[in-house]
């Protein structure tokens, strides 16, 4: 999952500058941003995903899982974009960079303890 979401960014990135001709004012922030996102998303997706796994309603039940959780991944990661454009709020102390910062590490230690469990329960 991770390596198409990588090819995504990278693909809507250079359509963002070419067809909108954005200029990217802080590179490393939209980097930042991408790789963030990108964990989190894959952190997020294969914990539900194997949570969700056994069931037979999987297919249904995985959006209402996944999509809630996914939000503030989606909203940090479209707000850095947005400073990386526009050359705002382009520090360390950027409230959006410590969420998927935090998100990241709670959804990697999070499927790092549980992952084990959740397919040997399944």
């Amino acid at each position: 999952m991770a390596a198409q979401l990588i090819v995504l960014e990278a693909v809507l990135g250079v359509g963002v500058v070419l067809l909108y001709g954005a200029k990217i004012e802080v590179p490393w922030l939209i980097v930042v941003s991408c790789v963030l996102g990108t964990v989190g998303l894959a952190a997020t997706g294969t914990l539900y995903g194997a949570l969700s796994a056994g069931l037979r309603v999987r297919e249904t039940l995985l959006p209402f899982l996944f999509l809630p959780i996914a939000a503030p991944v989606l909203l940090a990661g479209t707000r850095m974009w947005q400073a990386g454009l526009s050359g705002g709020t382009a520090s360390y102390g950027n409230p959006w960079l410590r969420l998927l910062v935090v998100f990241d590490a709670v959804y990697v230690a999070l499927g790092i303890v549980v992952f084990g469990p959740i397919q040997e329960s399944a």
